[in-house]
């Protein structure tokens, strides 16, 4: 795992202690995603620098169609936005699943990796 997969990792297993369920590196048909929810059929991708090119661009288009097609939802994030705005990343990763607990309700946003960090 890259590094900013290891930390969107960190936030993503917060949230399985709140009724989800994320796995990493996980196999679909024959293609390897960064993380998925099987329950709510959300993909979530980290990207380097090599999906921005022409033919990394072609082949995140014909996976994420192929996923669409079966039933999932793909959310891409670039590296510097996981190192950048985590904050952000979480958000949108929120907004994507359920409410989980109570109805309306959503987890709060984890303690953050820097807290106590001088």
């Amino acid at each position: 795992m890259t590094p900013q997969e290891v930390e969107l990792w960190v936030q993503l297993k917060y949230l399985n202690r709140h009724g989800h369920h994320f796995r990493r590196q996980v196999a679909i048909d024959g293609y390897i995603v960064d993380f998925a929810e099987f329950g709510q059929k959300l993909i979530i991708e980290v990207d380097g620098s090599q999906h921005g090119f022409a033919k990394g661009e072609a082949s995140d288009r014909i996976r994420d169609a192929y996923f669409f097609e079966a039933g999932f939802r793909v959310l891409r994030f670039w590296n510097n936005e996981v190192d950048r705005n985590m904050d952000g990343v979480f958000d949108t990763v929120l907004a994507a699943l359920p409410p989980s607990g109570a109805p309306g309700s959503r987890p709060g946003s984890p303690p953050s990796p820097q807290r106590g960090k001088d």
